[in-house]
Parts: structure tokens; C-alpha cells; sequence
């Protein structure tokens, strides 16, 4: 029996009855001959650690568009602390900590640059729609490796898709991930808009504070303990009735507060107009795009669909030097 084979045995004899097991998987489209060290559910997040995409998070906005300091969140950091919150709830639970930490890590691969303001304007622009959870699952089938794709397991895939608010996802895992990317843009856009001074605790309503905590940190424990309370020994992944209406009433102040805030935004209607300027400008000159782009066109796949993939996948600062390089007239000098 090899290492692998080891501890497949080992997630039997140790992990819930209601975890996703390494070696039950429902396997990956194209098979694979299996690694004699590591689970299918380590070698997805090993591939995903390792891709383009991830790598590009970091220059990738959270919230706050060009933020002037260096410890404003980015997507690459959010992903990470999604991961951690995940990995704790799961080790509690006695889930999968490797099936959890490859959902989480690319939950996000996907994303446009500008946060959801990208992805708005990118939905308004394709008629086809445009939604960073599809894309980031079209990101680790499709687009990596050349376009072969990483060829990932089927319950890491759909943990990817289904981390929506409105979804659903098929196991445990997906479930704990899905929550957890709630919890982390809660607690680190508050700790953020805070350090911005866009609010203060005072802004919290006392009687939330009550009842979750008198502090971002506070409240994270609140959330954490609570789900792996209400989860333990169950088939399920849930909160309290209380905890979870309380968490909610904190988004909703955050949306008021900070998401729709016209000072943290007020840069987001020119991301919004610039990225759509560049959609259509790739639609009338797909031939401009990077050779990885055009050959997925010359492939058979629809024009817009390579240009939604192309200004999904670029840092914020890298659309921006190309709407420079399209759109700002250069200074001309004489050789």
C-alpha cells in the first residue's frame, strides 16, 4: 500500500461519515493515472496553487479600487483568508481539509480585474452574460495549461460554481467554502473600510453587537463557532437562526455603508465605462488580443466569449495600460 493509499484508508477510519473521502471521488473527465504520494483532492490544489490565474489575484481588486496603503485586502488575500476560515471549519467538523482548501483557493480564479465592478460591466456588455463563478470554473476546464485545462475532480469543480449566495453545492465542503467567502468579505471589508475610515464600531448598531461581538475579530469567532456548533454530527452546513439573521443584518449595513458608499466608488463608474470600451473594442479587433485568445477563436470559440476571457483574466493595472495603449494619444517624437 502506498502513501496515497494510506491515507485514503486514514480519511475512512478518521473523518465524518458525512465527508467527501479522496478515494470515493467521482473522478475527472479526462482519468488520470493516480499519484502513489498524493490524494486527487491534494494534486487539484496543488494545481490550482500553481496556475497563471491564481497568481494574478493579487493584482486584482477586492473593493476598494487602487487603494493608497499596503494592507487593503486584494482577491488574492481574500482567497486566502476564505481558505483558512474553511480549513478551520472543516477540521472541526472532521470534513476534508484538502477538498476545502482547493474550492476555496479557486473560488475566485475567474474574477474579473475591479472587483464586481468588472464583472458588472462585463455582464452588461456580452449578451451572453457574464458571471465570475462560471468563468472561474471555465478558467480551470478550459483556459490553463494552453488551453487544456487542469482537469479537475468533479466535487472541486462544482464547489467552484455553486459558491454563490443563491447556490447549492453538492457536498459538505462546497458548502463550508461557500459560507466561509461570506464571512471573510464581511469581516475583512469592515476591518478594511474601518482602517479607510469610511465607518467606525459606533456605526455598528449596538444591538448586533450584542449579539456577535464588539469587534471584526470578535465577530468572526462569533460566526465560526456558531456554524461548527449548529453543523457538528449533521449531514448539513448551517448557522443559527439568530447568528445568521444577525449576519445578514450586518451585509446589508455594509452595503448601505461601504459597497454603495460614493467615496470607497467613486472610481467605479470609470472602470465600469473603460472596460466596456475595451469589450468593444476587442469585439471590432479580436486579432489585437494575446495569441492564447485568438487561437481559442480560431478553434470555433464565439468572439465574445475570448474577449470576456481575455479582460477577465487581466490584473487592474494591466487593462488599464491597455486602454492607454488603445484609447491615449502618445507623444510623438522624432527618431
Amino acid at each position: 500500500m502506498n502513501i496515497r493509499e494510506n491515507m485514503e484508508q486514514r480519511e475512512l477510519e478518521l473523518l465524518s461519515p458525512y465527508a467527501s473521502h479522496s478515494g470515493q471521488s467521482r473522478g475527472r473527465e479526462h482519468p488520470e493515472e493516480e499519484c502513489d504520494v498524493r490524494t486527487v483532492y491534494q494534486r487539484d490544489r496543488d494545481r490550482i496553487l500553481h496556475c497563471k490565474a491564481f497568481r494574478r489575484l493579487k493584482d486584482k481588486t477586492q473593493v476598494f479600487l487602487a487603494p493608497q496603503g499596503a494592507h487593503y485586502r486584494n482577491r488574492l488575500t481574500h482567497t486566502l483568508e476564505v481558505s483558512q476560515i474553511a480549513r478551520t471549519i472543516a477540521k472541526a467538523l472532521r470534513l476534508n481539509e484538502d477538498l476545502v482548501e482547493a474550492i476555496a483557493l479557486g473560488h475566485d480564479l475567474g474574477h474579473t480585474p475591479f472587483g464586481h465592478a468588472g464583472e458588472r460591466a462585463l455582464n452588461e456588455a456580452n449578451p451572453d452574460g457574464f458571471a465570475h463563478y462560471r468563468q472561474s470554473v471555465r478558467v480551470v476546464q478550459v483556459l490553463e495549461k494552453n488551453g487544456n485545462g487542469l482537469n479537475l475532480t468533479w466535487e472541486v469543480l462544482d464547489g467552484i460554481e455553486n459558491h454563490g449566495t443563491s447556490a447549492c453545492p453538492s457536498t459538505l465542503e462546497g458548502k463550508v467554502v461557500r459560507l466561509s467567502d461570506k464571512i471573510a468579505y464581511i469581516h475583512h471589508d469592515m476591518d478594511d473600510a474601518q482602517r479607510a475610515g469610511l465607518i467606525s464600531e459606533d456605526d455598528v448598531p449596538i444591538t448586533l453587537r450584542m449579539l456577535l461581538g464588539y469587534t471584526t475579530r470578535e465577530r468572526l469567532n462569533t460566526f465560526v463557532h456558531d456554524i461548527i456548533e449548529n453543523s457538528m454530527g449533521k449531514d448539513e452546513i448551517s448557522m443559527s437562526s439568530e447568528i445568521q439573521e444577525g449576519m445578514m443584518d450586518l451585509r446589508s449595513m455594509m452595503f448601505r455603508t461601504v459597497y454603495q458608499n460614493s467615496i470607497a466608488k467613486k472610481e467605479e463608474n470609470k472602470a465600469i465605462k473603460m472596460l466596456t470600451e475595451l469589450y468593444e473594442y476587442y469585439i471590432d479587433h479580436p486579432g489585437a488580443m494575446s495569441r492564447e485568445y485568438t487561437e481559442l477563436i480560431r478553434r470555433g470559440e464565439k468572439i465574445s466569449q475570448a474577449v470576456c476571457d481575455y479582460l477577465s483574466g487581466m490584473t487592474d493595472q494591466y487593462s488599464m495600460e491597455k486602454f492607454r495603449e488603445i484609447y491615449i494619444p502618445q507623444a510623438w517624437t522624432l527618431h
